[in-house]
């Protein structure tokens, strides 16, 4: 591998790109910090190419890279989660790019659910809360599902350590997880969830508050990163949308997307120096029993990278 050139090494390395750009978020949190744990990984990973022996799979190899580079990054530059339990720098990733993922395992049910669990944004929000080495650990046991003897080679640690990590940060996890899974898989069966959204819009669009009350559950929750602040219950969501003035808004419309497998709306607003509708932000729900149980909202910054349009024609 030494006597390759440059180009060529990059042929080699690329095909890994989108995977290991979703390994780097599941650790940070952020598609950002994702993007740049991974020009850091091909950078190591050209410097050191003489080291691959073979011993592992290629893809293996650039997964330990990665791996040290997201906790070289958070030794650098991440604080833990604020005690409310919202995370700043989350940031959503499209679905459209996730479905570049090699297939799962030969897409087995199991593998399937759990690499579409371990990409929600409260799964996220739960493993930003681990600290750095047993969420290294989780990652690799419970999402890629390598044996606990290669952790521990990658981390520099003894089985038993790497092990007795995987149940704290198992207990951690239950501790931030929601105890429902989310109703929303993407397919047909979705059809009542699909009308719940589309009436969430409907009521956006209308800034009819009553009507948005009357889908939330009572122990809803609403975060706005990087805006700190956490907001639970009914109650406490509505006030916090009605001291934004959000009732006073005129001229939305809304468009439908997806992101971390999860159902998702882009809201526009009337600018009539535009003569436009420009993105305003992201609506991301999480549905349970029926009910939106939470209501993630992400500024119009993200428009971007979410393949939403910069505006909409009057």
């Amino acid at each position: 591998m030494s006597e390759m050139d440059e180009p060529e090494f990059a042929g080699l390395i690329e095909p890994h790109r989108r995977e290991l750009h979703v390994h780097c978020y599941r650790m940070l949190g952020s598609f950002e910090d994702a993007e740049d744990a991974v020009q850091e990984t091909f950078l190591r990973a050209w410097r050191r190419r003489e080291t691959f022996e073979g011993r592992s799979t290629f893809r293996a190899w650039l997964y330990r890279i990665a791996t040290n580079a997201c906790l070289d990054l958070l030794a650098k530059r991440r604080p833990a989660p604020a005690t409310g339990g919202e995370v700043p720098w989350l940031q959503p990733y499209p679905d459209r790019l996730l479905d570049e993922l090699p297939a799962v395992d030969g897409d087995e049910p199991e593998a399937l659910t759990v690499a579409r669990e371990t990409i929600e944004l409260a799964y996220l929000v739960a493993v930003q809360h681990l600290a750095p080495r047993p969420r290294a650990v989780l990652i690799l046991r419970d999402v890629l599902g390598w044996p606990a003897k290669d952790v521990a080679d990658l981390l520099g640690d003894s089985v038993n350590s790497v092990n007795s990590a995987l149940q704290r940060a198992r207990a951690g996890m239950r501790e931030h997880l929601p105890a429902e899974r989310q109703d929303w898989s993407g397919g047909d069966e979705d059809a009542g969830t699909r009308d719940l959204v589309r009436r969430f819009t409907d009521a956006s669009v209308a800034t009819d508050v009553d009507e948005l009350a009357t889908m939330l559950r009572a122990d809803v929750r609403s975060s706005m990163p990087p805006t700190p602040g956490l907001h639970v219950g009914r109650d406490a969501v509505v006030a916090d949308w009605v001291a934004d003035g959000f009732p006073e808004l005129t001229g939305l419309r809304g468009v439908p997307t997806s992101v971390n497998r999860q159902p998702a709306i882009g809201f526009y607003l009337w600018q009539e120096h535009a003569a436009a509708y420009l993105p305003l932000s992201i609506d991301v729900l999480r549905i349970s029993g029926g009910a939106i149980t939470e209501v993630v909202i992400f500024h119009a910054d993200q428009f971007p990278r979410l393949g939403l349009p910069e505006r909409l024609p009057a």
